[in-house]
């Protein structure tokens, strides 16, 4: 099925001028590719299309890539936020036995209907902004079984709302209450899941919580190894509260991506550069944390490190569902610019999970678009709470 877009500006985020910007556009995809975009005026005729889609205005973008949230989970802990409001911090809360760990106890009591009920509620509300394609990290059930479950739910996810879902395994989040004083132990039980759960199919990636209130170098890197001799990427939470050198180590094992980065050195600048690996910024926790640290925005850039920008949903730390909020605060909290933030959330997104056939709009990438009722893509990082109007296709297919 031949289906051509028109009517509309659109911005192809393919880095050869600012925005891929072309004011009267008209895109051509075959089945799930695309085949032809450019200028209206030299578009193929409606002859070559079995299908004619006319947008009456507004900007066609590629489909948004949430490249890092914690979809699968039990509960809410507003309780917590309340507490942080009066003073107490994050870590205090995580010490004292809540935090994650809090998390974990009501995703465990939760059955698989109900995770996925709330998973795919969540999904489909990021689908409303334009997402489709998103990663679904585990890390909230912390035993062999429950993480299972999680990934489960997390493919699951992907069926039922015809999204693009990448799975990751994130058992190295929090040290469970059962494993008390025993991280070494812990570290080794996971060592051992990973390969029934890569021979079951339910892992793409491996990641880890890199952090005095998580897991030290030398525990990650076992776990690194232990995914990469499954032939598993690699992604690090690194140098959120403290410099770790989880950026370094991350890069040594060729990570697709270290994610948060408020604490990063000029050594971890140096080595994701040079191993290719993406910085991905999330400033819905910067923001529900109050953090006043900045990640090194001019650094990053300055050593060609590519910056993406993910919601981080998480009960906990970010417990947004607006991809186009983290656009707008990706600008003013973290100093992106609007072409920066929305190419972090398209392009680079996509980059951070792997996934070098869509993020942008040229022949040969996958047809996933979103058109946003809007005069240019700035708009996005500008009109924050105000929800433009929103159409997406994933490999060619409108969705619900």
């Amino acid at each position: 099925m031949r289906r051509l877009w028109r009517g509309t500006a659109i911005a192809t985020m393919d880095g050869g001028s600012p925005w891929g910007w072309i004011p009267d556009g008209a895109l051509l995809a075959d089945g799930d590719r695309i085949t032809w975009v450019g200028p209206a005026s030299a578009s193929p005729p409606d002859q070559a299309a079995d299908v004619v889609i006319e947008l009456g205005g507004g900007v066609l973008l590629p489909g948004l890539v949430d490249a890092h949230t914690h979809l699968v989970y039990g509960g809410d802990r507003a309780a917590e936020f309340e507490r942080r409001l009066q003073g107490v911090s994050y870590e205090q809360i995580a010490r004292e036995g809540g935090g994650i760990r809090s998390t974990v106890a009501a995703t465990r009591a939760a059955s698989d209907d109900t995770l996925l009920a709330g998973a795919i509620r969540r999904a489909r509300a990021l689908m409303t902004e334009g997402v489709t394609t998103l990663e679904i990290k585990s890390g909230y059930g912390l035993s062999e079984h429950d993480e299972a479950r999680c990934l489960r739910v997390a493919r699951a996810v992907g069926t039922a709302t015809g999204l693009t879902v990448r799975t990751t395994a994130l058992p190295a989040h929090a040290l469970p209450p059962e494993y008390e004083g025993r991280a070494d132990d812990y570290i080794d039980a996971v060592c051992q899941w990973l390969p029934r759960w890569h021979a079951e199919g339910l892992v793409d990636a491996v990641d880890a919580f890199c952090e005095r209130i998580a897991f030290c170098p030398a525990q990650v890197e076992r776990v690194f190894s232990a995914a990469r001799s499954l032939g598993l990427p690699v992604k690090l939470h690194a140098e959120q509260l403290s410099d770790s050198g989880g950026a370094a180590l991350a890069a040594r094992h060729a990570a697709l991506s270290a994610d948060h980065l408020e604490w990063l050195s000029d050594e971890g600048i140096v080595a994701m550069a040079a191993a290719g690996t993406v910085a991905v910024l999330l400033p819905g926790a910067f923001h529900f944390l109050r953090e006043t640290r900045l990640p090194p925005i001019a650094r990053l850039r300055a050593a060609g490190v590519p910056i993406a920008v993910a919601t981080d949903h998480n009960p906990g730390s970010s417990p947004t569902l607006s991809p186009l909020l983290m656009i707008h605060l990706a600008c003013t909290l973290l100093r992106l610019t609007p072409e920066e933030a929305v190419a972090g959330i398209t392009r680079e997104g996509a980059r951070a999970l792997g996934l070098a056939d869509r993020g942008t709009l040229r022949p040969g990438q996958r047809a996933d678009l979103a058109h946003f009722d809007i005069d240019h893509p700035r708009a996005l990082a500008y009109a924050f709470g105000q929800h433009p109007a929103c159409r997406t296709w994933v490999a060619g297919q409108e969705t619900a």
